[in-house]
């Protein structure tokens, strides 16, 4: 009947609605791919923002480079620039000069055509007025123009000549230079050719002398190696070694002892008493020999008690072993009827399927 707004209850909506909003907003911070921050690599972030902040520290130095290479190019070419305005400005300022000086305008073969102060400068005789094409100087003038043509002629002829024999005097000068060289190179040749020559001989008596000492050192070798076997074999033919002599085998340190370079064979004595040690040997043979038939026959029982007891100890593992199979085989079938058991119950239990509606519950807030 009365709507009353509760002051306590306005405060819980106000905290109710904040709560979801901020709710809300952090569902869109994570569920939100793109904003999302949990998960992130901030290592490999930070690796991949310095290797792209020195990849644009390297383009920007590479930038610098290339300006700094064009401002020096640009410099350069203005340098160039200029240099070649100077030289044409030079080149025309000599053309300039040159015409200037040797080709002004009457020293050219046609200038008493085009002078135009020719009639001012001439005396004697002047033309009536009207009569403008007649040229009262025309045999002077071409008496000058042939006699211009001829020192022309002569010194174009003059300069001919002298360049014909400036180039005989350069061309005889080459072929002397030439021969010169071909001479020197001869003589260097000549000279490397004896060099060469005397090294050769040189080497030669060098290699015939190490050869004869060679010969001499080796035949005198061989003559004190001849010597040296005919004074051995001496030596052994008058020494004691060959003698017949027993007193030749006997020591100087005593009776017992023997001379190994002088020994001629045993004593009676010592021939029975090797004759004596030979029995002994072949009694202690046979000893060994029969001690040995026996140890081998007592091996051969040894062996035969531990190949049965052998065969003993096989069967008992064997009835062991069917036993322990038989066990395990009772164990895996009662295993089997339990697991049969508890699956019936389960399928008895757990009937319902879960459908959408069941995984739609899950993943709705973000805590």
């Amino acid at each position: 009947m009365y709507n009353i707004d509760l002051l306590s209850d306005r405060v819980v909506s106000e905290g109710m609605e904040r709560r979801w909003n901020r709710e809300l907003l952090r569902q869109d911070r994570i569920f939100n791919a793109k904003v999302r921050t949990i998960g992130v690599d901030q290592v490999a972030l930070d690796s991949q923002v310095k290797v792209r902040r020195e990849r644009e520290d390297v383009e920007k130095q590479s930038v610098k480079q290339c300006a700094a290479d064009l401002v020096r190019n640009d410099r350069t070419a203005c340098l160039l620039e200029q240099r070649q305005a100077k030289d044409e400005r030079q080149l025309q300022d000599a053309t300039r000069g040159f015409r200037q000086a040797f080709q002004q305008p009457w020293s050219r073969r046609e200038f008493d055509l085009n002078d135009s102060e020719h009639l001012k400068t001439q005396e004697g005789v002047q033309m009536l007025p009207g009569l403008t094409g007649e040229d009262t100087d025309q045999r002077a003038r071409l008496k000058r123009q042939r006699e211009q043509l001829r020192e022309w002629s002569v010194q174009q002829q003059n300069e001919l000549n002298t360049a014909r024999y400036q180039q005989s005097l350069e061309e005889h000068q080459y072929d002397r230079d030439r021969v010169d060289l071909d001479n020197r190179a001869l003589l260097l040749q000549n000279m490397e050719e004896q060099r060469r020559r005397a090294v050769a001989l040189t080497t030669k008596d060098f290699n015939l002398a190490m050869a004869a000492a060679g010969s001499e050192r080796r035949h005198q070798e061989r003559q004190q190696e001849e010597e040296d076997r005919r004074a051995h074999i001496l030596n052994q033919q008058q020494g004691d070694l060959l003698s017949e002599s027993l007193e030749q085998s006997t020591s100087t340190l005593g009776l017992r002892r023997l001379r190994p370079d002088s020994y001629k064979g045993l004593t009676p004595e010592q021939q029975l008493s090797i004759i004596q040690q030979q029995q002994e040997q072949v009694v202690q043979g046979k000893r060994l020999q029969a001690e040995k038939v026996l140890e081998e026959a007592q091996q051969a029982q040894r062996r035969l008690a531990a190949a049965r007891t052998a065969v003993l100890q096989e069967r008992q593992q064997a009835r062991v072993a069917r036993q322990l199979r038989r066990e395990l085989d009772d164990t895996n079938a009662q295993l089997a009827a339990a697991r049969l058991a508890k699956k019936t119950h389960l399928e008895e239990v757990y009937s319902n399927v879960p459908d959408e509606s069941y995984f739609s519950q899950f993943n709705t807030g973000s805590r």
